[in-house]
């Protein structure tokens, strides 16, 4: 039956098809799988299905499994990045080498790519971010080397930031396009981190120091682009610059950057959400606040549903809902469990959509 549609509509109609589907019809004639195999159709595709799950149980890619005190990098075009320690077998010696492992659990595919140099953090620290070149569809890993101790940073003689790009494409590391590095003064917290269309984001501080030694700091995010590989600084609004970087964190709200604020307002904690406008020079909006009632005793912000709402790890007073993944609705200003139960804070929470990389 496929001989009587044209080749360009049968395109469209793979297009619209979900990754499992592809993976069976892939099979079926070399014109198909060369055609879902391309970099373009790959580019081009992007997962149609909607899941509306509870809970699903994966079995975990053994690349996966030979990770040590593993940790998530991040999420992008249905990648997971993992960094850890690797591990020859169960029962192995560590190999002495990091490790980041991208991972498509859709189609169960794994890439190990080894992570050399890693500092100790004695005095150096090394940070990992990943994402996807939008212009590429290249998945890329950045390694950022830099002292992570302000007060070593006139003393040490050395180049304070080294960065390096892996391109999955070359499977090589080497230096990015431009030169531009973060200044000196600034300090990456890269628990906060975010990838949002090709652009990797993380909060920062600034140290300011002023005439007669005095020091103040700047709280900012810097970004990252995966295609032109280049740094560059976005400003916060006064109130969010120059408070403690503790109460502070970012999220994505599908194709938005957000600020979360924590804060205590008349004894109860409070979370503001601000959205980074898409216009020069960058300015952010407050969307709501998130009143936090008086049953719950701690509460992290996991992350956003599509339609705006935070998804909190929280911990109430009552010990049967101990550990549990909830839903904060704005309107209405309650909180209610998504049915997702597990140890305290042990849940991650990211955007993805199903994708063919590495296929």
């Amino acid at each position: 039956m496929s001989d009587n549609i044209p080749f360009e509509i049968q395109a469209e109609i793979f297009k619209r098809l979900p990754v499992i589907s592809l993976i069976q019809i892939r099979s079926v004639c070399k014109a198909w799988k060369f055609l879902i195999d391309s970099d373009d159709f790959m580019k081009n595709y992007s997962g149609q299905t909607q899941h509306l799950l509870a809970r699903v149980s994966l079995n975990t890619h053994h690349l996966v499994n030979m990770l040590r005190n593993s940790y998530i990098i991040g999420s992008s075009h249905g990648l997971l990045c993992l960094y850890g320690d690797y591990q020859e077998g169960h029962d192995g010696p560590l190999s002495g080498t990091g490790r980041v492992v991208l991972w498509n659990p859709c189609i169960r595919k794994a890439v190990a790519v080894a992570v050399p140099n890693v500092a100790d953090r004695r005095i150096y620290e090394t940070g990992l971010g990943f994402g996807v070149c939008r212009e590429t569809n290249d998945p890329k890993i950045l390694k950022i080397t830099h002292i992570n101790m302000w007060g070593h940073r006139e003393s040490v003689t050395c180049i304070p930031w080294q960065v390096e790009v892996f391109p999955l494409s070359t499977g090589a590391w080497r230096s990015p396009y431009t030169s531009n590095l973060p200044r000196n003064s600034i300090e990456f917290d890269y628990d906060n981190t975010v990838v949002i269309d090709g652009m990797i984001y993380w909060l920062a501080t600034d140290r300011i120091t002023a005439d007669g030694g005095f020091q103040s700091y700047n709280n900012l995010i810097i970004s990252f682009d995966m295609t032109s590989e280049e740094f560059r600084e976005v400003n916060l609004l006064d109130g969010l610059a120059h408070q403690s970087i503790d109460g502070l964190s970012i999220y994505k709200l599908r194709e938005s950057l957000l600020v979360l604020e924590r804060d205590v307002e008349a004894n109860n904690l409070v979370f503001r959400v601000w959205m980074m406008e898409d216009v020069v020079p960058k300015s952010f909006t407050k969307l709501f606040t998130i009143n936090i009632p008086d049953n719950v005793s701690e509460v992290y912000v996991t992350g956003f549903r599509k339609t705006g709402e935070p998804i909190l790890d929280s911990l109430p007073c009552y010990p049967e809902w101990t550990g549990s993944l909830a839903v904060y609705e704005p309107c209405s200003k309650s909180i209610s469990s998504l049915g997702i139960d597990g140890r305290d804070f042990s849940h991650y929470v990211y955007s993805y959509i199903e994708s063919l990389l590495l296929l």
